[in-house]
């Protein structure tokens, strides 16, 4: 047999491994309500390459190889425990098995390693908590497929309204277009399942989902209770309200609390899940999740002031063009924003740099901020230039974020890339904050340059949810546990 045989005889082997692992996963996903990771990134619904994918970027960024053959029998390891809802990480469990030499098999040390999800540790499944978005444009309908996407696991967040503007009133049409926004995206692709509308009712059903779609041209004219919607968590997408007594608006009979996808000003709180989400009071009713931007900054720059102590930063973000550009010069508010936008860089103002001090008060370094809108329609790069505390190398900076985007709280917020090609376009779906490009990363004694990219739809999004899942208290615990 050639080498090449070999190799597929091996691809093979592990594409049959990979294909017996996906109705595990599912079952424990449907039937518990637990979601299997590797290395941060779900199996849940993946395809069998995807999953092989997914393990040889494990070899990439923890430089060891990770076959399907080490982690499946973790999984099936899984399916004996009685376990609770939560979310477990196969490819930690792998990675540290390697480094016990207690002798214990894999069985026994999965059973130790989760045993907080099992038995009378485990948390019951709650009854749900009811979602509304306020708006569905970018964000609001990204957000809308993972609601969607989740709803399979009954973890909690259920979509149940959609409210938009009445569109040009053509009635029916209306509702079938957002629809067919939802089903096809030019950048993100397909939406994963079946949608189908029922006029009669003005309800888009999404994989089973019945989501009401309730049209009003101001918050003062809804009553959510009236479509049996009570205690909801509002996700506002609009960005028309940015302070309290804005917000508070959206505080209608069935809303509980108000979630903005947008920088919030005055007094509303600044979160970056990851980072301040444990900082939201129980009593709190509106809050924000700030921008993308500060997302994708933030967690990487509390991760360098912890290490090394940041005495000032600068961050440049070249961020790819929105809605609220012109695709052709035309009348704007902002000046250059009225320029085309497919066809300029545009430098414009971002607010990321401020909000830091909200979503991170400890930090006294002054960081300052700019940007430049270009003619690409999604994922955008923020370059990160701070003056550290202490002299370090390239090299131990590197290994610092690698083991921060692998074994910190903060690795769902971090990702790592070593490729050397990388480009925007490899980021678009990214379910992380920021992705750190080890390739561009410059560090000259106590000066420190980050390339930083993030899908500023997509990783901006499971931001939101993230926020949304901890207020609701559907924020399930992942094990192994990430000591803090």
């Amino acid at each position: 047999m050639t080498v090449n045989d070999d190799s597929f005889t091996n691809w093979k082997h592990r594409e049959e491994i990979a294909e017996s692992m996906i109705p595990i996963i599912g079952k424990l996903h449907r039937e518990r309500d637990v979601t299997v990771l590797l290395h941060s990134r779900s199996l849940v619904n993946k395809s069998v390459v995807s999953i092989l994918k997914t393990h040889r970027f494990a070899r990439q960024i923890a430089g060891a190889e990770l076959s399907v053959t080490e982690t499946l029998p973790f999984l099936q390891a899984l399916t004996a425990l009685d376990l609770g809802p939560s979310q477990i990480d196969i490819g930690m469990l792998a990675a540290t098995y390697r480094a016990d030499d207690r002798g214990l098999s894999v069985a026994e040390f999965t059973a130790e390693a989760v045993a907080g999800a099992t038995g009378a540790n485990k948390i019951e499944r709650g009854a749900g908590r009811d979602v509304v978005l306020y708006g569905f444009g970018r964000i609001g309908r990204l957000v809308a497929r993972l609601l969607i996407e989740k709803a399979g696991s009954g973890n909690g967040l259920r979509l149940r309204a959609i409210v938009v503007r009445q569109g040009g009133g053509r009635g029916a049409e209306d509702l079938v277009k957002r629809a067919s926004l939802l089903r096809r995206d030019s950048i993100h692709g397909q939406f994963q399942g079946t949608i189908t509308v029922d006029e009669a009712t003005n309800t888009i059903v999404a994989n089973g989902n019945a989501i009401k779609v309730i049209y009003a041209n101001d918050p003062s004219e809804v009553d959510y209770t009236a479509y049996g919607i009570k205690d909801a968590i509002l996700i506002d997408n609009t960005g028309k309200w940015r302070d309290r007594e804005g917000l508070s608006q959206h505080l209608r009979p069935g809303v509980d609390k108000v979630v903005l996808t947008a920088p919030g000003k005055g007094d509303v709180p600044n979160i970056v899940h990851g980072v301040n989400h444990d900082t939201i009071k129980p009593d709190e009713q509106i809050l924000s999740c700030a921008s993308c931007t500060t997302n994708a900054i933030v967690p990487p720059l509390k991760a360098m002031d912890d290490e090394y102590g940041v005495l000032r930063g600068h961050v440049e973000t070249v961020h790819s063009f929105t809605n609220d550009q012109n695709l052709l010069d035309n009348y704007h508010k902002a000046d250059r924003r009225g320029r085309s936008a497919p066809l300029n860089m545009v430098i414009t103002e971002t607010g990321a740099a401020s909000a830091v001090a909200k979503a991170l008060p400890d930090l006294k370094a002054p960081i300052t901020g700019s940007s430049i809108r270009v003619p690409v329609p999604d994922v955008s790069i923020a370059i990160l230039s701070l003056r550290l505390g202490r002299e370090t190398t390239r090299e131990e900076v590197l290994d610092h974020l690698r083991d921060v985007s692998l074994n910190s709280p903060l690795k769902r917020q971090i990702d790592f890339t070593t490729a050397p090609d990388a480009v925007s376009m490899d980021f678009v779906g990214s379910r992380h904050a920021s992705i750190v490009d080890a390739g561009a990363t410059k560090v000259d004694g106590d000066n420190a340059i980050l390339y930083l990219w993030y899908d500023n739809e997509f990783g901006y999004s499971c931001q939101v949810i993230r926020v949304v899942q901890h207020v609701s208290g559907v924020e399930y615990p992942t094990y192994p546990a990430v000591a803090v």
